[in-house]
């Protein structure tokens, strides 16, 4: 039986309704200015096997890598799980990303039977590890990062689990505030169960799982005909991650074989002994954000849309990386350019689509000591899109948060914002230009411990067309007595009273000659 395709897309746009609710509900309920004013926080709804139904437009990388928690806690609990339980996991090597990034999945019954599963993933200030904020720049284990949560049980009925609560808390420098993340993630998941066992009771069990099915049908018919209008062939891109003294490549192939796409990353480098490591859940969500960019943006983003997307890559290369490795880099840093790489590529099929590069970083900026954690990803320069110069001073790639108010910063942690401009002439020439990066300020009111993790230090964004590039990004610790040191892309350093440190954020390249 085929619905009215009326009908389905109601049924889609009330799914996504979901989604966008639970991350209404998490802001709202959130603690730290990370989740309720950054919006460092993302939700979805998964078919009862674990596949991507519905997402709100939240986070690309989260997204994109949400349906492993899923599975990973299938694999560890089955598929007759509890009514009302919550799990939780961050484990990067059990279906997480990274430690700071928790997520919750409630199963959701309807008449005793489990008919979906809601989840959602939000970003932790501190979970732990060996400097506030839980990214250190030295770390080369993921234990150096922060408590480890493999798939667990977290709560039963709205009553948390001693085993779950008691060691997360125990581990975080901000006990209060993540306690109250954590209960915002679960009103968010309540709230998200609520709406779709309505929607579920309305169409009947049968009849939503039948709907469920033709969504996924759909999203998968919509890719196949994109890939379907680009040109069969190979093409390789390559670009760096910065290391020390030195680089580390990432090579993909992307081949498009009528209405299927394969992307290997086989000829990437080994994963290092640093924090950047990325795993292979992070680089799926980077061919799944690239690949909707090139082809066609408005396709529903549901498991069933990424089933003609194949990946391969090598376990223990950068963009596969095996445990113990450090990954809090890899997250938020190594996803950037994952995506780089593949648009890169893609260029070549989707050459009217494809944007240049954009800042290729997150700009991560962390301090905290024994009484707080301050967490930001500070926005820079988009790509010029054909036709169209790039934004500026906007988050791009794989997130997708906001800033932190200058208000709010101020009253929440010991700072004083010094300068919070646009960098002027950072965006790279051409036809189009490049969107321009930020420059921010931040004088420091107390001792505290700074740890960046930024990217595009070194190399630049790369032009498209004959475009040309971006400017590179730079870090400054100026001291209270006027001394400047320029701070390396990674580094965890401490701080006093008096001390500014000033951010200057890469811009996006240009696009074509002129």
């Amino acid at each position: 039986m085929v619905t009215d395709p009326i009908v389905l897309e109601i049924v889609r746009s009330e799914l996504a309704a979901v989604a966008e609710e639970m991350g209404i509900v998490l802001r709202n309920g959130a603690f730290s200015p990370n989740i309720k004013e950054r919006i460092d926080c993302s939700a979805a709804v998964f078919t009862p096997s674990g596949e991507m139904l519905a997402q709100a437009e939240h986070i690309p990388v989260h997204l994109g890598s949400m349906p492993a928690s899923v599975r990973a806690v299938i694999e560890v609990f089955g598929t007759d799980p509890e009514p009302g339980i919550q799990y939780a996991v961050n484990d990067p090597f059990a279906g997480g990303t990274h430690l700071n990034d928790l997520t919750l999945v409630r199963p959701v019954h309807v008449g005793g039977a489990l008919v979906a599963w809601v989840g959602n993933r939000a970003h932790h200030a501190d979970v732990g590890g060996e400097a506030p904020g839980s990214m250190p720049a030295h770390a080369t284990r993921v234990d150096q990062e922060g408590i480890v949560i493999p798939p667990t049980v977290a709560a039963r009925v709205g009553v948390w689990e001693p085993s779950f609560l008691d060691p997360f808390l125990e581990a975080t420098r901000t006990p209060a505030e993540r306690r109250g993340d954590l209960a915002a993630q679960v009103g968010a998941n309540e709230a998200g169960a609520l709406r779709l066992a309505a929607l579920v009771e309305r169409h009947g069990a049968t009849g939503f799982a039948r709907l469920s099915d033709q969504l996924l049908e759909y999203g998968e018919r919509r890719m196949r005909a994109a890939l379907s209008a680009l040109p069969d062939g190979a093409a390789s891109f390559s670009d760096v991650m910065e290391h020390r003294d030195g680089f580390v490549s990432i090579t993909a192939t992307v081949r498009i074989e009528g209405d299927r796409l394969t992307a290997d990353f086989s000829a990437t480098d080994d994963q290092v002994a640093a924090n950047f490591n990325a795993v292979r859940a992070v680089t799926y969500s980077c061919l799944a954000y690239a690949v909707r960019v090139a082809a066609d943006p408005w396709i529903p983003a549901t498991g069933g849309a990424y089933r003609p997307l194949h990946l391969i890559t090598r376990p223990g290369s950068i963009v596969d990386a095996q445990a113990p490795a450090a990954v809090a880099a890899g997250n938020v840093e190594t996803s950037q350019r994952i995506a780089d790489v593949l648009l890169g590529a893609l260029a070549e099929f989707a050459p009217d689509r494809v944007p240049a590069a954009g800042q290729g970083t997150m700009n991560n900026v962390l301090i905290g000591n024994d009484r707080f954690a301050y967490y930001e990803t500070v926005a820079g320069g988009q790509g010029a899109r054909p036709g169209r110069d790039g934004q500026s001073g906007i988050q791009t790639g794989m997130t997708n948060t906001k800033n932190t108010p200058i208000t709010s910063l101020v009253e929440h942690y010991p700072f004083e914002v010094t300068r919070y401009r646009l960098r002027t002439s950072s965006g790279g020439a051409g036809r189009f230009r490049g969107g321009d990066g930020i420059e921010r300020g931040i004088r420091f009111l107390e001792p505290a411990t700074l740890s960046l993790m930024g990217e595009r230090r070194e190399s630049r964004p790369w032009g498209l067309n004959g475009g040309g590039p971006g400017a590179s990004g730079e870090d400054w610790l100026v001291s209270r007595d006027g001394e400047r040191r320029r701070l390396p892309a990674k580094c965890t350093v401490d701080v006093e009273p008096g001390d500014q440190l000033i951010v200057l954020t890469p811009g996006g390249g240009g696009w074509g000659t002129g």
